[in-house]
This record gives C-alpha cells, sequence and structure tokens, in this order.
C-alpha cells in the first residue's frame, strides 16, 4: 500500500496497516502484484461533491470536458446516445489512462417510448492466432507487467464499431456533429489535469512506446506539467476522418495500418493483431441480465462480462436480510459483513464459470435460480467470516468440468450516464484495461492491454480447462457493470456504474444498497466509504471510519486488506420534480444538465 500524505494521513495508514491481515499486494495470474499497478488513480487526491440537479436531460462523466461535449448534444436536442457518444470521444482525449478508441466497452440503452432495453457488448477480441499459451513461458505464466505493456496485450479494439453501431439505431444528430468537440479541443489543446499528470508521474517514460512517450513527456522525460497546453492534431485527424468516413475509417485504411504496425512493434512482444481481425471486428447485441431486488428491477450486462452476473448474485443473497434501512444504517458493520460474505461466494462463481458465451456455455440461468441462490445465501453466517468461499454447483452447470482462473482485472476504465429529455437512457462503461493500456500509441490514441483479462494459464492445477483462456476470436471475461434499474412500477429510476477493474462489483453494489436499502441520494451512494471482498480478505477504504469498522470487523473473523479503492462511479437518478446527478468525489468528473 502506498503511504498516504500528510500526518493526519500518515497516522489513519499507521492504524490501518495495523489491521492488515493480507499482504499489500493482489494475486494476479499467480503473481502478487502491488495494488497500486492495478489501480494507480488512486493517487490523485479527492474533491467533495455536492449532488446536481436538472429538470430536462444530465449527463455524469469522469472529466468536465467531457460532460460538457455530452451537455452540448443533449442541449441541441441529441439523445442520449449522441450525447454518450461525443463525451467518449472527448474521454480518449482528456482522460487517456482510463479509455478511448484503442479500447472497448459495454453499452445499456434503455428507449422510454419502446419501453425496451437492449445491450451492446463492444468488447475488444483476441487475434484470431491467439493460443491457450499466449502468457506462458517455459510452463510457467509470465509476469502481469511484461504481458501488459507488450504487444502480447492488444486486443481488436471495439470501441468505435460500437458507438456506430448504437448510434445508427439510437441516434439523433448527425453522426459527424458529435465529432465537433473533441476535434476542437484536440487542434486548440487542453490544459493537463492534476490526475493526469500524476498517473504520467507515477508511471513514468519508459512505460510508454516511442511515440505516446514525444506526445506526455518532456526531452528529459518528464510529464507534461499540470496546466501545459496539451494539442493533439494525430487524434484530431483521425476524429476527422471517422467524422466523415464513420467506423469503417478505423477498421480499414491508413488508420487501421497504423494500428496494425504500432502493435506488431510494441516493445518486449510484437502483437499479432492484423487487418483481417480489424475488419472482421463485430459488435454483440445481448439480452440484458435483470434481476429484481427489493421491488427494484436492476439490470447490467451479462457475459463475457461478470460484473451484472456477480452484482445480481450478491443482492439477491443479501436479500433475506435486513441491512438497515435509511441514511443511519448507511455501511454499518453488520451489514457490511453480509455484503462481502455474499460477494465472496459471488466472486468464486466468477472464477469457475465467467467467460465469453460464444466459446464456453456460461450457466447463467442456474447461477441466478432462487434456489441455488437460496442454497449459496444458506452458506452466510451472520456472525461468522467463512473460512473460504468456494464455487458452488448451479444447475445446469458441469462444474468438474471446469478449472479456477486466479486473474484479476486492472482498472483503466471510466463510466459514464446519460439521461435524455425524452427519458431515453444511456449506461456505457468503457475502457482500454490497465492505466494508458499498453502505452502502444498509434494515430493519436493507445491501444488497449485488454487481453490481460485473459488467464494467463490455460488449466489449472489439476489439468481442468479454464473458462477464460485465451482462444483466438475470444473476448477476455471482465468485471465492468454498466447499471440501469427500474422501480416497482418499471418506471426508470437510476443509471450508474463505475471503473475499478475486479473491485467494481464491490463498488456497484455498495452504490446500489445506498440508494435502495440505506435511501441515500445519489451523491451521497457514492461518497460512501468503499467495501467488499473479491475473495479472502475485507477490502476497507483508507479513513478513520475505517479503523473502527475494521477492528470490529475482525471481530467476525474478516482479514482486514485496507487501500485507497478508487472508484469512479456516475449516476443519475430520476427523483420527483427532475433529474439528480452525481459524480465519484475520488476523480475528477461532474454531473451537468439542464
Amino acid at each position: 500500500m502506498a503511504p498516504m500524505r500528510g500526518s493526519k494521513g500518515a497516522g489513519i495508514a499507521a492504524l490501518m496497516l495495523a489491521l492488515c491481515a493480507a499482504p499489500a499486494g493482489v494475486l494476479h495470474a499467480e503473481h502478487t502484484v502491488p495494488r497500486q499497478q492495478l489501480e494507480p488513480e488512486a493517487h490523485t487526491g479527492r474533491t467533495e461533491k455536492s449532488v446536481a440537479h436538472a429538470k430536462s436531460y444530465m449527463i455524469s462523466t469522469a472529466n468536465r470536458h467531457a460532460s460538457e461535449a455530452g451537455r452540448e448534444m443533449l442541449a441541441a436536442g441529441g439523445s442520449a446516445t449522441d450525447a454518450a457518444i461525443a463525451a467518449q470521444l472527448m474521454l480518449g482525449l482528456v482522460e487517456p489512462q482510463s479509455s478511448g478508441l484503442g479500447g472497448g466497452a459495454f453499452l445499456l440503452h434503455w428507449d422510454e417510448t419502446a419501453k425496451k432495453l437492449a445491450a451492446y457488448d463492444g468488447r475488444e477480441t483476441a487475434p484470431a492466432t491467439a493460443q491457450p499459451d499466449r502468457f506462458m513461458k517455459d510452463g510457467a505464466p509470465i509476469s502481469w507487467p511484461a504481458a501488459a505493456h507488450s504487444g502480447l496485450s492488444i486486443g481488436t479494439p471495439g470501441l468505435v464499431r460500437l458507438l456506430e453501431h448504437t448510434h445508427r439505431k439510437h441516434g439523433k444528430l448527425p453522426w459527424a456533429k458529435l465529432f465537433d468537440p473533441a476535434i476542437r479541443l484536440a487542434r486548440d489543446g487542453f490544459e493537463v489535469s492534476q490526475r493526469l499528470y500524476f498517473m504520467l508521474r507515477w508511471f513514468g517514460a519508459d512505460m510508454f512506446a516511442p511515440a505516446a512517450r514525444t506526445y506526455f513527456f518532456d526531452s528529459t522525460g518528464s510529464p507534461r506539467p499540470i496546466g501545459h497546453r496539451l494539442r493533439n492534431p494525430d487524434y484530431a485527424a483521425t476524429l476527422q476522418a471517422l467524422a466523415e468516413q464513420g467506423a469503417e475509417a478505423f477498421y480499414a485504411g491508413a488508420i487501421a495500418d497504423a494500428v496494425v504496425t504500432a502493435a506488431r512493434e510494441a516493445p518486449k512482444a510484437a502483437s499479432d493483431l492484423t487487418r483481417d481481425d480489424l475488419s472482421n471486428y463485430q459488435v454483440v447485441e445481448r439480452d440484458p441480465l435483470c434481476a429484481v431486488y427489493r421491488g427494484y428491477r436492476i439490470c447490467s450486462m451479462g457475459p463475457p462480462s461478470s460484473g451484472g452476473l456477480a452484482v445480481v448474485q450478491t443482492l439477491k443473497m443479501v436479500e433475506r436480510f435486513d441491512l438497515g434501512r435509511g441514511p443511519d444504517a448507511a455501511a454499518n458493520v453488520p451489514a457490511m459483513h453480509l455484503i462481502a460474505e455474499a460477494e465472496r461466494l459471488a466472486y468464486a462463481d466468477r472464477a469457475r464459470y465467467a467467460a465469453d458465451p460464444a466459446f464456453v456455455p456460461v450457466p447463467v440461468s442456474g447461477l441466478l435460480d432462487p434456489g441455488y441462490l437460496d442454497a449459496r445465501s444458506a452458506l452466510i453466517d451472520p456472525d461468522r467470516a467463512m473460512e473460504r468461499a468456494e464455487p458452488g454447483d448451479p444447475p445446469g452447470a458441469d462444474r468438474a468440468a471446469l478449472g479456477l482462473d486466479p486473474s484479476l482485472d486492472a482498472t483503466g476504465t471510466s463510466h459514464l450516464s446519460v439521461i435524455d429529455a425524452e427519458g431515453h437512457t444511456v449506461s456505457l462503461t468503457t475502457t482500454i484495461e490497465g492505466a494508458f493500456g499498453s502505452g502502444v500509441y498509434a494515430a493519436g490514441f493507445l491501444l488497449n492491454n485488454q487481453l490481460t483479462d485473459f488467464s494467463f494459464r490455460p488449466s489449472d492445477a489439476e489439468g481442468r480447462p479454464i473458462a477464460n483462456r485465451v482462444e483466438g476470436g475470444k473476448r477476455p471475461r471482465s468485471t465492468m457493470a454498466p447499471i440501469v434499474m427500474f422501480d416497482a412500477d418499471g418506471n426508470l429510476f437510476a443509471t450508474l456504474g463505475s471503473p475499478g477493474g475486479d473491485r467494481i462489483i464491490l463498488y456497484v453494489v455498495k452504490t446500489l444498497i445506498g440508494l435502495v436499502d440505506w435511501e441515500l441520494d445519489a451523491q451521497a451512494a457514492i461518497d460512501l466509504p468503499n467495501f467488499g471482498s473479491t475473495g479472502e480478505a475485507m477490502q476497507l477504504e483508507y479513513g478513520m471510519s475505517a479503523v473502527w469498522k475494521g477492528l470490529m470487523l475482525k471481530s467476525y473473523g474478516h482479514k482486514i486488506a485496507p487501500d485507497l479503492m478508487n472508484s469512479g462511479l456516475h449516476a443519475i437518478a430520476r427523483r420527483t420534480g427532475g433529474l439528480e446527478g452525481a459524480a465519484d468525489p475520488r476523480r475528477e468528473g461532474v454531473a451537468l444538465g439542464d
């Protein structure tokens, strides 16, 4: 764990470390990796925020420039999809550490007129020639850093296809208009923010391929300072081509050539990404994954994301318990214990069963079977943490046929939420995987390192194939969990989501329970200290409240792992009289509307 600055912070850190019974790192592909390597954005500060209100429309994103771009489209009569696209194009410029054209995304769309929820999968895919032993050497997995910052990690980007696909279905404004704000700012330049500067300083110039290093750092290897006006004419040119020619300009022609060349010239190891991989990429329309929790219908993405599945499993397993009602009960210790135990069981199932359903039969209906979830919930002791959470035997699954996957997800991800004037809604979680992705740069944007979300081992110690092993054309398992939720009458209630790698499930569950059980407004639900478990220790966000709560949770038998737990939640809720927006104080975003 990284130390907290200042005497008060140092005191809290010392107290939290005294509670810690888990190593200051996490297991990723059988290697202990410092948490900061997976979650480096935690070092860039916290800014308290107030709940935002609007009458007609609202957007909440991780950066003011992106929120303003989205609001510009909404003010022009654009749809939620138009606003989301404009905001995403801007995020690729001003928040390049988290998402961009070189990555992928999952998008939920609620059509208020047709009363229909759609789910779109723009997840990256492995190159066609990728083999299960991609991340193995001499019979053992290579290290996560060696894989992440090389061409081996680069998947076929899906974001641009996703944006065009959803615009054709749900857009109102002309496609080219959506590019105007990002093109302007790329040409004119934007001021480097504190977050971007500290991220660059943390990683250092050596992580980046030469073209990216020249863009982000000066000749001495120092990052562009806070307030420096950073111009990106290459990104502007790429956006201009996409505005004029559509997504085909990305998946064929000069941009595709630039992507393939940069990937094949990546440091440490060349990529096997080809022009055919790009031209063959397709968005997949999937059935949303939905369940009812305390009268609210909560919907998310299904596989290849494990996020929605684990969120819903967790909620259904704690539904039989009283977690407390009202703001005074928020994040009470008995409820934190119950939630973490349910999460441990959900993560155990995730490790066994979740993967790309085109390659592995994922027993979604079995994992959500009421009888199965009742049996899993019965394993939760209200007074004591279980020794070990094991995967279950859901109906329709062959538990013995699949191995356990120890890998975790990295956190170069962002989330945005939009509700337009007609009530149409978008929940978009977007990623390039680790912060700054692979560090490889092409045509003004960074390429992802998404393939590190696959299991590094193709099989477990008993020789059983791992569901999330690498295979050509396969989409790696994700934890992203964009949410759209409805009240008991079927009316849209809220949209939300978060980055956070393997912890996304924890952040989303906390916020949903904050909204439903603890009856908080959207900002207060996001502001709650983060907590939960991805399988072993109880993870607690640094702070004085975590010190005494950690002591109490140790009495339940929990191992305590304090950390910075940097979420990036962005939410909008419908309330009587209008919309209520919120942005995570742990990042630099804002909710804007009218």
